[in-house]
């Protein structure tokens, strides 16, 4: 019962944080003129979008499968990718339970167990955090100089940063850290016996982990491949909707780059679905490269996240309905199989 309250507390608590960064954002904004720069959109290009989502999906599919199949299974992919949208679906709603939901699907319907796959996603997931920061370090390099460009061109924002760059707020915050590691260092026993050490202790043996199973797979270089590839499309997925809007049209690969990673970082925040964090990152960042808040990033931001939304949405019920259906079938031909192989042994008996 105290788990269930937790759980219904902390539900609502991401929820309540989605949607107040939602109305921040859009408050201001005047919904008629959102109406008119939406259906002055090109929604081919959404389209578009939307099959490279798919196209990433089922190669996350196969990706999970390379990982499942050392451990002696070897689940059907249509089981593993409706799994995966399934995942999808469920976080849009409660964020981070989609991998408890995915690896619950397939115990049920491949018999592998919970406690198996759940190491396969924990690699999974060291996988993306190693690509999202490379691609983080892409941007950091080729876009500094448009961030400061635009610190430059806008004297409110260079005056706070000076002001923070100051040298008694660098002294302060040099005396913040030394203090850190002298604390540190006089309650190293304390600190190692407190639960925040053992989690990130926990946390960075399953990043090791996670390497060192990667390295050591048979099929590396394709689970590489497919992960490559799963990124790509994600960035593709956005930088392809710049063309549905005549006032993103002009914007670059690097741009769509870097557009792309600060919205990861909008999906990674603890809201479903990223409500909220999603369009804060991205409206904020296309504000860097000249595009106007109100209506134009405002509207991009809607439109973009709303067509991803109710694909996943969309998907993920169909997969929820399809899953009994289809394994109800393979179980009945699965039936049939003995009645036969009996016949056959009597004719040749």
């Amino acid at each position: 019962m105290k788990s269930k309250i937790t759980s219904g507390i902390r539900i609502a608590l991401f929820l309540t944080i989605g949607l107040v960064l939602f109305w921040l954002v859009y408050k201001d904004q005047n919904v008629n003129e959102i109406i008119a720069a939406l259906k002055g959109a090109n929604y081919f290009w959404i389209g578009v979008s939307l099959v490279l989502a798919l196209l990433s999906h089922l190669s996350r599919a196969i990706r999970w499968n390379l990982l499942i199949n050392p451990l002696g299974y070897k689940p059907r992919l249509l089981n593993t990718f409706f799994s995966v949208m399934v995942m999808y679906l469920s976080n849009t709603a409660i964020p981070r339970s989609g991998e408890i939901v995915r690896c619950s699907i397939l115990k049920r319907y491949e018999k592998v167990p919970i406690s198996k796959l759940l190491g396969t996603v924990v690699v999974e997931r060291v996988m993306d955090f190693v690509m999202l920061f490379i691609l983080l370090f892409v941007v950091l390099v080729t876009q500094f100089g448009v961030v400061l460009e635009f610190i430059q061109n806008n004297p409110g924002i260079e005056q706070k940063v000076n002001s923070i760059l100051q040298i008694k707020y660098l002294i302060l915050l040099a005396a913040l850290f030394l203090a850190s590691i002298v604390f540190t260092w006089y309650f190293r026993k304390r600190f190692k016996e407190s639960v925040v050490y053992k989690k990130l202790r926990e946390l960075l043996m399953s990043f090791i982990a996670g390497l060192d199973t990667v390295r050591k797979m048979d099929r590396k270089w394709e689970f590489i491949g497919h992960s490559i590839f799963i990124w790509t499309m994600y960035f593709l997925m956005i930088y392809v909707t710049f063309w549905s809007f005549e006032f993103t049209q002009h914007l670059t690969v690097m741009t769509g780059l870097t557009v792309f990673v600060m919205a990861s970082f909008g999906m990674v925040a603890p809201s479903p679905g990223g409500i909220g964090t999603w369009h804060f990152m991205v409206i904020e960042t296309l504000m860097i490269y000249g595009i106007e808040k109100t209506p134009d990033a405002n509207a991009f931001a809607f439109a973009v996240h709303g067509a991803m939304t109710l694909l996943l949405v969309g998907v993920g019920v169909i997969s929820l309905v399809m899953l009994p259906i289809i394994n109800n079938k393979v179980n009945n031909k699965l039936t049939d199989v003995p009645t036969s192989s009996v016949k056959s042994m009597k004719k040749f008996g």
